[in-house]
C-alpha cells in the first residue's frame, strides 16, 4: 500500500475520457443545467458493466522525466484563471499533467448552454527553470484543478479545494493550510494483495452564478473493480464544508470498501517523541481519530507512528460521525514557521441518512519523515455492493479548526507517554492523559470525579490517580501499567465519570489507546 505524500494517480487509471460509453443528455425542460447528477450516474453504470481497460499514458516524456522542484517550477498563471474575466465569486485554476500526475483528466464547464471542455494550453502555465520545449506538449492535458474563493480577505481568492491525483482532494476553511486530505473511495486499504487506487476521470463543474455562495461539481470514478459517479456542492466559509453524493456500482466483488476515507501524517507528538534531534516538538497533521459512535458515545484514539502496519477498527451501527482531527492548536507546541502545523485543518465525516452496520477502520503505517502521509481512516460497512447494483452513499465533509467537533461536555486536551524520574526503574510504562470541557469545569472537589480505567486481558493496572491541574484548570488522569506479553497489542480505555453514580455515566469522550507489540 501506498499513501505518500506526493500522491500518484496510479498506473490503473487509464484515460477514460476517450470512452465515451454513454452520450450526453439534452437540455430538459425546465431544468437550469445541461448536465445533473443522473448523467454521471449512468456513466458510472455503463462503465461497471463493461470490463476495464487500461491504456498505457500517452504522458510525453519531457513531462515524465520531471522531478519533484521541476514540476513544482510549472506554475498555472494566476491571470489566466477561469473566470476571472466575468467576475465570479469563484475561480478555477489548473494543475499541469507531469511528474507523479501521469494521467491527465477531462475537465468540463457546465451552463444552461450546454457542456464544454476547458481545453489544455501550454500558454496557460509559467514553466519557470523547467526548459520544457512547449511545442511538444501542446496536448499534455490537466492533472487537477483548484477552487479559488475569497474567505480571508475580499482583497484575494484563496485556494479553497483542490483535486489531484487518483481520487484525492483537500479544502481549506478561513486561516487554515493545508494538511490531510480525503479521496473518493478507498479499496482494500492495508490488505496483503494490496490496494487498488480508484481515480477520478473526468470532472463536469457548473459555471457559479454572480452572487454564489457554493460551487456544484460533479465527478466520475473509475478503477478495476469499481466506478461511480460522486457530486460535490462546496460551501467555502469558517468551515468549508463538502457536502458529497455518490452512487457506486462495483464490476466484481470487493474484499474491503472504505467509504469516506481521510488520509493525513503522524510523524511524532507529545504521546511519541522523535528518534533523533529535531528542534520541533511535533509533527503531524493531525492527532488523533475521533468518533462519535451510533450510541452516542465519543472516542478519542490518539495516532503514533507505529514500527509497523497497524490496523484497528470500532465496530457500530449508524454512525454520527468520525474524523482524524488537529486538537492541538498551539504553535508553542510545533515551532515550525514554514509548515504551520497549527494552522493544518481537521476534517469530520457526517454521514447522511442511516449507514448500518459497520466499522470506522484506522490505519496507521511507519514513516522514516514527514513527507509521507502514513494515516488513513474510513467507514466500512458490512454489506458491499454487489456487482451491477447501485449503492448509494451521502455525508459532509466539515474541514475545520476553530470549531471543532467535539464532545459537549469533556474531551481529551493532550496524551503523553513516560515517566518523570524514579529511583528504582521497573517495566511499566506511563501516561499522563488531560481533560478539558464545561462539565469539568464546574467541577473542584476531587471527591465528586473519578476515572474508569481498563487495560484488557494483555496489561496490569499498577496506577491510577485523578487530580486537577491547579496550573491550568484541567483534570490530568496519571497511569501507569505493565504489559503481560510484550508480543500482544495492548489497549488501554479512560474516562472520567460522576463518582456518586453507579450506572457508569460519562463525564467526558472515552480515551482509548493502542500500544502495538513490542
Amino acid at each position: 500500500m501506498s499513501v505518500a505524500k506526493h500522491k500518484s494517480a496510479g498506473s490503473r487509471g487509464g484515460v477514460l475520457f476517450r470512452l465515451m460509453v454513454v452520450g450526453l443528455l439534452g437540455l430538459a425542460a425546465g431544468n437550469v443545467f445541461a448536465f445533473d447528477f443522473a448523467d454521471v450516474a449512468q456513466r458510472a453504470k455503463a462503465l461497471a458493466a463493461a470490463p476495464y481497460e487500461t491504456s498505457n499514458t500517452d504522458l510525453p516524456k519531457e513531462l515524465k522525466a520531471l522531478g519533484y522542484d521541476q514540476y513544482r517550477d510549472i506554475r498555472f498563471r494566476p491571470d489566466q484563471a477561469h473566470w476571472r474575466a466575468s467576475g465570479l465569486p469563484f475561480e478555477l485554476t489548473f494543475f499541469h499533467a507531469g511528474y507523479l500526475y501521469e494521467h491527465s483528466v477531462k475537465i468540463n464547464e457546465v451552463t444552461a448552454d450546454g457542456v464544454r471542455e476547458i481545453a489544455f494550453d501550454p500558454a496557460l502555465f509559467n514553466y519557470g527553470k523547467s526548459n520544457i520545449d512547449t511545442g511538444k506538449i501542446r496536448h499534455a492535458g490537466f492533472a487537477g484543478f483548484c477552487v479559488r474563493q475569497a474567505i480571508n480577505t475580499p482583497k484575494h481568492k484563496d485556494e479553497v479545494l483542490a483535486f489531484l491525483g487518483a481520487s484525492y482532494f483537500r479544502a481549506l476553511g478561513k486561516g487554515q493550510s493545508y494538511g490531510l486530505s480525503a479521496r473518493g473511495l478507498a479499496i482494500d486499504t492495508a490488505l496483503s494483495g494490496g490496494e487498488e487506487f480508484p481515480q477520478f476521470v473526468e470532472f463536469w463543474i457548473e459555471r457559479p452564478t454572480a452572487d454564489a455562495e457554493e460551487l456544484q461539481i460533479y465527478a466520475l470514478l473509475d478503477s478495476p473493480r469499481m466506478a461511480g459517479a460522486y457530486r460535490f456542492v462546496m460551501k467555502p466559509g469558517v468551515d468549508t464544508v463538502l457536502d458529497v453524493k455518490a452512487q457506486l456500482y462495483a464490476r466484481t466483488s470487493v474484499g474491503k470498501l472504505g467509504i469516506a476515507p481521510l488520509t493525513s501524517m503522524f510523524f511524532f507528538g507529545e504521546n511519541q517523541p522523535p528518534k533523533y534531534n529535531d528542534y520541533r516538538p511535533e509533527v503531524h497533521d493531525s492527532d488523533g481519530l475521533s468518533i462519535q459512535l451510533g450510541n452516542g458515545e465519543w472516542v478519542w484514539r490518539p495516532l503514533i507512528n507505529p514500527t509497523r502496519l497497524l490496523t484497528t477498527s470500532f465496530a457500530t451501527v449508524n454512525p454520527i460521525g468520525f474524523g482524524l482531527m488537529q486538537r492541538d492548536r498551539e504553535f508553542l507546541h510545533y515551532e515550525d514557521l514554514e509548515s504551520r502545523f497549527e494552522r493544518r485543518p481537521s476534517a469530520w465525516v457526517e454521514p447522511k441518512g442511516q449507514w448500518g452496520a459497520g466499522r470506522v477502520e484506522l490505519v496507521q503505517l511507519p514513516t522514516p519523515d514527514e513527507t509521507n502521509d502514513n494515516i488513513v481512516a474510513y467507514w466500512v460497512p458490512d454489506k458491499t455492493p454487489r456487482p451491477n447494483e447501485a449503492y448509494d452513499i451521502e455525508y459532509l465533509v466539515h474541514w475545520q479548526k476553530t470549531t471543532e467537533r467535539r464532545p459537549p461536555s469533556a474531551w481529551v486536551t493532550q496524551t503523553r507517554r513516560g515517566r518523570a524520574f524514579v529511583q528504582q526503574a521497573d517495566d511499566s510504562i506511563g501516561f499522563i492523559v488531560e481533560f478539558d470541557g464545561p462539565a469539568l469545569r464546574k467541577i473542584t472537589d476531587k471527591k465528586k470525579i473519578k476515572s474508569l480505567v481498563s487495560a484488557g486481558a494483555n496489561g496490569q493496572i499498577l496506577e491510577n490517580t485523578l487530580y486537577r491541574n491547579e496550573a491550568t484548570g484541567v483534570w490530568r488522569l496519571v497511569l501507569r501499567v505493565r504489559r503481560q506479553d510484550a508480543n500482544e497489542s495492548l489497549e488501554l480505555r479512560a474516562s472520567l465519570q460522576p463518582a456518586n453514580r453507579k450506572n457508569n455515566s460519562a463525564l467526558s469522550e472515552t480515551w482509548s489507546y493502542i500500544l502495538p507489540p513490542e
